[in-house]
């Protein structure tokens, strides 16, 4: 077990727990950062594969930290990382939750919720684009996610459809050798 590294896991998920407004995709670009840029604890590619196995598994987004834990030290490096960013978090709205029911509809409660959703909104994006850099997504897989977010966002459609679409194109472009 590399303690290290773990001490290092653990000094990035508590705070970064403590501000995940908006739930765990908020603190994605952050997370990235970290692990890949200044800890060096991962490459480019294994974080984004290990972001893609976060939101393909059931659970909350938050899911990436014990795979990363795992990747660091196996299993208890997963509940390390794990207990790590869920404890802050988790104490802060066992404290401060009633607190903020009883409040959360006077002007104060108010105004704090509308100056905290852009925040979230920034995050979530941020995120996104975090992750995209570390896939080095093409001009092309960059032009198909803004059309079919465009078209997410315009109709009616799913977003099962859409990806089942988007996934036949890829396949019959890359059977044929065009992507």
């Amino acid at each position: 077990m590399d303690d290290s590294k773990l001490l290092g896991l653990v000094l990035l998920c508590v705070p970064l727990s403590l501000v995940s407004f908006g739930g765990g995709q908020t603190i994605v670009a952050s997370l990235q950062h970290q692990t890949v840029e200044v800890q060096h604890l991962l490459t480019s590619q294994q974080f984004t594969d290990l972001y893609a196995i976060s939101r393909a598994a059931p659970g909350p987004s938050t899911l990436i930290v014990a795979l990363i834990g795992w990747g660091i030290s196996g299993f208890w490096g997963a509940v390390i990382g794990t207990l790590a960013i869920f404890i802050p978090s988790s104490a802060l709205i066992c404290v401060f939750g009633s607190w903020w029911q009883r409040h959360r509809l006077s002007p104060w409660g108010r105004a704090v919720e509308r100056g905290l959703t852009p925040i979230a909104v920034g995050l979530i994006v941020a995120g996104g684009l975090a992750v995209s850099q570390s896939a080095g997504l093409s001009l092309f897989e960059i032009a198909t996610t803004l059309v079919a977010t465009a078209f997410l966002i315009a109709t009616r459609v799913g977003p099962y459809p859409v990806l089942g679409t988007v996934g036949a194109l890829y396949f019959c472009l890359s059977a044929f050798g065009k992507i």
